[in-house]
């Protein structure tokens, strides 16, 4: 089994940061990619930002230049640093693990969610 567990959210003004971490232990084999989603009340999940083993990364347009996907490797953890927030950043952020255990079988691992909310 693997797991990942999310921490660092919670209330922030608008203009603030927040910086997000995701931590994944268990049977692990390697970990290809990892990534945050988020989810808001009424709508559905969305990628936020996603960094492969190689640190490619990807982000959805209304991250771009305010959010940072960030990984160490050597810890199995992926940070998401969140700079400029704005109300409409508010919703559950999801860490997601694309992981190979030691029995070499492939699985998709989801957090519980960490809630983020920015006021206004």
């Amino acid at each position: 089994q693997v797991h990942v567990v999310e921490s660092g959210g919670g209330l922030v003004q608008a203009g603030g940061s927040l910086r997000l971490s995701c931590a994944a232990s268990g049977s692990i084999f390697n970990i290809n990619a990892m990534g945050w989603y988020r989810q808001a009340p009424g709508k559905q999940r969305e990628l936020v930002a996603s960094i492969t083993s190689d640190t490619s990364t990807n982000y959805a347009d209304s991250v771009k230049g305010r959010f940072t996907i960030s990984r160490d490797n050597a810890k199995n953890t992926v940070y998401l640093q969140m700079n400029s927030l704005k109300p409409e950043d508010t919703a559950v952020y999801y860490c997601h693990a694309a992981a190979r255990t030691i029995l070499l079988n492939y699985l998709d691992v989801w957090g519980q969610g960490t809630l983020v909310t920015v006021s206004s």
